[in-house]
């Protein structure tokens, strides 16, 4: 199993490259854990929109090209699941064959359209808005929560 998480902008904060490096080598031990970090546009350089539209065309072509992988898009208005069903979510796409998972993280602005319509699933961690850094950390503990939960192991932190 891979999993590819592609992220516009780089983590600016220590705390949360810790948290993240932690998280990503536990996830280790269960799949390989792949980050692709975009550069962030300068939010101040035109209407939302376009920012939006030139960081989708980076995403676009950085997804992968094969049928086989599963597109995740993180946006606030898509599918709220919790623990339980994330972890489902993931176990059933693992046994579906379809075991490469890419979760694409937006910039400050969140992802544009065009990008959400090219995911096969859009996912909000929660109705709240977090920074996209902040996403980042939560989907990687929640991605090792999953399979902590997918293989009946005891989680505690």
């Amino acid at each position: 199993m891979q999993i590819l998480v592609i992220a516009i902008g780089k983590i600016k904060e220590d705390y949360l490259k810790s948290g993240i490096e932690d998280y990503k080598n536990r996830l280790s031990k269960y799949a390989k854990v792949k980050i692709v970090e975009l550069a962030e546009e300068d939010i101040s350089l035109g209407p939302a929109h376009e920012v939006k539209a030139r960081e989708a065309q980076k995403i676009l072509k950085r997804l992968p090209k094969s049928g086989l992988w599963y597109v995740i898009a993180l946006d606030r208005k898509g599918t709220e699941l919790d623990s339980e069903q994330l972890s489902k979510k993931i176990n059933s796409l693992l046994v579906s064959g379809r075991s490469d998972i890419a979760f694409i993280i937006g910039g400050a602005l969140g992802l544009d359209d065009s990008v959400i319509q090219a995911a096969d699933f859009s996912l909000s961690l929660s109705r709240l808005t977090f920074p996209h850094q902040v996403a980042r950390f939560i989907l990687f503990e929640q991605l090792y929560r999953s399979f902590k939960i997918i293989k009946g192991e005891p989680y505690h932190k």
